[in-house]
């Protein structure tokens, strides 16, 4: 199940669980798609996978599953030569 998480870990906009712009990668590292595309270049900073599209959750799904509140965030930015791979 994933966790889908309510925000980008660079610059802290929400992705509220309808959210069309979240980016993940296999480990549900969540960044905006600005960020993914300008920032990170399609690449997670920390795992170097590729970043795809998040999947809505079904608004009827949600009561059952609920999104996850905790806020991750990387307080000094995401700067793209950072992967650690």
């Amino acid at each position: 199940m994933l966790e889908l998480r309510p925000n980008c870990e660079c610059c802290d906009r929400d992705l509220p669980p309808e959210s069309d712009q979240a980016m993940i990668c296999t480990f549900e590292c969540t960044f905006c798609s600005g960020c993914a595309a300008d920032v990170l270049e399609g690449t997670c900073p920390n795992c170097g996978g590729n970043l795809v599209p998040r999947p809505i959750r079904p608004a009827a799904m949600l009561d059952k599953f609920p999104a996850s509140t905790k806020r991750v965030l990387n307080p000094e930015g995401c700067p793209a030569q950072n992967v650690t791979a």
